[in-house]
């Protein structure tokens, strides 16, 4: 009960502050009807009554099982089945990552079923499970995590060339969308059980981060292939029936809630399947320790059955007219301005960024304070979001105008600062983009795109999120390049 009572809290303060920008809005620059503000509180409601039960379902559920595969895995000591582990493992935890559901469903709602939910979630799906399978590969042979995401990078560079601005958009999008609250922890939990199996606790240590930057590259990868192989370079978008205008405040939640749980428990379904066989041939836990995974596989389906009917049904309507009617003003300062205010509070109360800013305090024995290193990341997000805001206020500015010059930053910083701050830095770019980036701020962003003439909503409305996943991996490296020359100069020497 304790640990939900503290996952509650943790999600309340995460919801909460968006909540209440929302409804000062509403009573100053962008009044909206009585039934889209109940509707919106509703699905807040829900939202922090399902992610709380979500969030708890995958501490004594999912983590575990995390942990228990990374470990089975490494003990084979086979590279072929390591690898195809981490395929199957990474495709069907991707398939129930609830931010991907969110914006694989507003892909298709926004270019009207050109770019289908399903055959999206499952291409996603195929390229995290791959380089889920090529990061515990990596964890196993100790190459190195630098050297692997500056070829990686290399590659969505250069397929980047040839991929329309529309699935470029989408693909850096999804990137951060697939490393979520379930998945994550998940990944993390394997990097864990696998790294721990080494003898080097240095090399151990550095090890257990770096996963998710890998598996998040699989992502993009795929969706630009995707984009590629289809040619479909001429798809645009546009919100058209995408609020709901049903005169009833419950009506949208009670119409998601079926299709949502058939949807969730098909998701799930695989990943309890696998658990029970490899529970009955290989790990045999004690019936205590298998009766709370199992509880928390129900846990993790209630909560995202609630969180994402929330979401659907009253959270992103909010979000987009928000959007439109502060992009309708005159004066699009107001739009770069709430679009900054919404990126630092997001950043600020995501449960996932302050878990790790109180571990890279706890890695560096207090060298880098976590209120430094929250402030840095609260502008960096801030300003990614603004960013974002401008390039939609003016078409001309491309999405590769931010992600080119930021993601050669990004990796060349990679040698240059210590090797715990790379595998940190980019997986905070996973962690980053959460629940209110993936729902509100995304639907914020269609919003405004619909409203501004020469913007198009799929082109330009996505994107956000990949802004929101980019900073942090230069703001961090950053503190870790300032973390190195201040080690240096107390005469503690530190690997670079």
């Amino acid at each position: 009960m304790n640990v939900l009572i503290d996952k509650l809290k943790e999600v309340l303060f995460a919801v909460l502050p968006i909540t209440i920008i929302v409804l000062v809005l509403n009573f100053t620059i962008a009044p909206l009807e009585p039934l889209f503000i109940l509707r919106f509180l509703l699905g807040a409601l829900l939202i922090i009554l399902g992610l709380s039960i979500f969030l708890f379902g995958v501490e004594i559920g999912i983590t575990p099982i995390g942990n228990l595969m990374g470990s089975l895995i490494i003990k084979t000591n086979k590279l072929w089945v390591i690898a195809i582990a981490g395929l199957i493992l990474g495709f069907f935890i991707s398939i129930a990552e609830p931010d991907l559901h969110v914006l694989a469903g507003q892909v298709d709602l926004v270019t009207s079923g050109l770019i289908s939910k399903l055959p999206l979630i499952l291409v996603v799906s195929i390229g995290i499970g791959v380089m889920l399978g090529c990061g515990l590969i990596r964890i196993v042979f100790n190459i190195s995590l630098r050297k692997l995401l500056t070829m990686l990078y290399g590659i969505i560079i250069l397929l980047a060339i040839f991929t329309s601005p529309e699935f470029l958009a989408v693909a850096f999008d999804v990137s951060g969308a697939t490393t979520g609250a379930l998945t994550v922890p998940f990944i993390l939990a394997m990097a864990l059980g696998v790294s721990r199996l080494k003898k080097d606790s240095k090399v151990s240590e550095e090890d257990s981060f770096g996963l998710v930057a890998i598996t998040s590259t699989g992502a993009r990868i795929s969706v630009m292939l995707m984009g590629i192989t289809s040619h479909a370079d001429k798809i645009s978008g546009s919100l058209g029936a995408g609020i709901s205008q049903s005169a009833s405040i419950i009506a949208p939640f009670i119409q998601h809630l079926p299709v949502t749980f058939m949807e969730i428990a098909l998701a799930l379904s695989p990943l309890l399947i696998i658990f029970l066989i490899v529970q009955k041939k290989a790990i045999k836990l004690p019936r205590k320790g298998r009766r709370r995974i199992l509880k928390g596989l129900f846990y993790t389906l209630v909560g995202l059955v609630l969180f994402l009917v929330g979401v659907n049904a009253g959270f992103m309507d909010m979000g987009r007219l928000v959007g439109f009617s502060i992009a309708s003003l005159e004066n699009r300062a107001y739009l770069i301005f709430i679009g900054f205010i919404l990126g630092l509070v997001a950043v600020l109360a995501e449960p996932a960024v302050n878990v790790l800013t109180h571990q890279i305090e706890d890695v560096t024995s207090g060298y880098i304070k976590r209120k430094v290193v929250l402030f840095a990341m609260s502008i960096g997000v801030g300003l990614a979001v603004a960013l974002s805001m401008v390039r939609i206020a003016v078409p001309r500015i491309q999405l590769w105008h931010y992600l080119l010059p930021g993601y050669i930053i990004a990796v060349g910083l990679t040698y240059f600062v210590p090797k715990l701050f790379v595998g940190l830095a980019f997986d905070s770019g996973g962690v980053t983009p959460g629940p209110m980036s993936a729902t509100f701020i995304l639907a914020f962003a269609q919003g405004a795109a619909e409203a501004i003439a020469g913007a198009d909503v799929l082109k330009d409305g996505f994107g956000v999120i990949s802004m929101v996943a980019l900073m942090p991996l230069i703001t961090l490296q950053i503190l870790g390049l300032l973390f190195k020359l201040k080690s240096v100069k107390g005469g503690i020497p530190r690997d670079g």
